[in-house]
């Protein structure tokens, strides 16, 4: 993973050649609902999008998102509470299951709106989750090497 941040805080297409930059917490507010956000957070809107949560982090801002029209149901329509309850979980769930098909375009789209190349982030999130890979199977190599090792101690091979 650290050559992928390495690529991240180097991308030079979109301007960032600084570090990762965090917005703050009404700027992030602002990006969760579909803005955009100044260029000093460029390499952090790619980072969103290519961190191994970056699924989690995409379904904390659908949340946000469905947040509004959520309250806007309880509070405002007449009726009992109970109905005006299922009315917003059926919208909870139709809104979240419409943002999980749509999760990688949505969030390629933010990395695009942020000055990166189409593509970016899908082929950053893969590099990682081959180096991850990489490194699982060396470590599971390792253990079954030490497993194989115990085994002709103890059996006297």
């Amino acid at each position: 993973m650290g050559s992928v941040r390495g690529e991240q805080e180097g991308a030079g297409s979109a301007g960032t050649d600084g570090p990762v930059r965090r917005p703050g917490p009404l700027r992030w507010l602002w990006f969760a609902l579909g803005g955009t956000l100044p260029a000093r957070h460029h390499s952090w809107v790619l980072f969103d999008a290519t961190t191994r949560t970056w699924a989690l982090r995409h379904l904390a801002r659908a949340a946000v998102q469905l947040a509004v029209p959520i309250a806007v149901i309880l509070l405002f329509l007449p009726g009992p509470f109970w109905i005006r309850g299922m009315a917003a979980l059926g919208g909870v769930l139709i809104g979240l299951v419409f943002s999980l098909a749509y999760m990688p375009e949505t969030v390629e789209h933010r990395a695009v709106r942020a000055g990166y190349p189409a593509g970016t982030a899908g082929r950053l999130r893969h590099r990682a989750a081959e180096e991850r890979e990489a490194t699982d199977s060396q470590r599971r190599r390792a253990a079954a090497a030490r497993r194989a090792a115990r085994y002709r101690a103890r059996s006297g091979r």
